[in-house]
Order: C-alpha cells, then structure tokens, then sequence
C-alpha cells in the first residue's frame, strides 16, 4: 500500500503542472481562431492524469489508516480531511474539468473552446488546491 500512497502523492505533482498548462495554453490561445491537435492532446492528458489521480485515492480510501469512521471521526481533523473533504473536493475538480473538457470538445468556435477550458479548468484548479493536504493544515504527516 506504501507504493499506491507515493504514487498517489508523486503524481498529484503531474497532474497539477499539466492543469496549469492547459490553462495557461487555454488562456495565451484565448482570442486565436484555431484548436490544434496539441491542444486538445494537453486537455486529455491533464484529465487523465485527474482520473488516474481519483483511481489512486480509491485504493487508498477503502484501505489507509487515515480513513476510519469510528465514533468522533469528525471531530478528528485528519480522518474527517481524509474521510470527507478530501475525497469530497477531489471529486468535485475531476467533475468540473471533465464537464469543460467535454463542453470544450462539442463547441463550434476555437476561441471558445479555449475561453471553455480556462474557466473550466481554472475552477477545477482552485477546488484541487482546496483539498490537497498541504503541511500547512496540521494533519500529521499528510504527505506520505
């Protein structure tokens, strides 16, 4: 389970540099009038890191220690991060970018496929911040 919990921390970091790319891309090619095949390829990859990414967390919910539902586990601020808010927000950012991907995808416009993916993926950017387990929020050792 320790390699699962190392993949899972390791590649939170690809999947974050490759949503900030798409956004970035998104955001630089927002008034030009054309989607290449690159584009579209930095999109899937970015989504696909994301859903590999709750893959992994799946594994690690149904299985780490630091998921338990015993009595208090809410007032517990790791199990209830790990137990709820956590998975919770997670969810809700792979949902939000698979959506503007998906809108992107079926819109007519280039620049609106762009304008698509940066409001989109920006949103899904800010609630993966939200519920990554920085050092900053006292949840023992979070990161591994």
């Amino acid at each position: 389970m320790n390699f699962i919990l190392h993949a899972h921390s390791g590649l939170r970091w690809i999947a974050l540099i490759l949503i900030i790319f798409a956004i970035v891309n998104a955001l630089r090619k927002k008034g030009v009038s054309l989607y290449e095949k690159k584009d579209k390829m930095l999109n899937l990859f970015a989504m696909i890191s994301l859903h590999t990414q709750l893959l992994l967390g799946f594994i690690l919910y149904f299985t780490s220690g630091k998921v338990s539902f015993t009595a208090g586990w809410m007032k517990n601020a790791t199990t209830r991060f790990f137990g709820m808010e956590h998975v919770l927000l997670m969810i809700a950012a792979i949902v939000v970018i698979t959506i503007g991907r998906k809108k992107a995808e079926k819109a007519e416009a280039p620049f609106t496929k762009h304008q698509l993916i940066s409001k989109w993926f920006i949103i899904g950017l800010l609630l993966l911040l939200a519920g990554i387990p920085w050092p900053f929020r006292n949840l023992g050792s979070a990161w591994f």
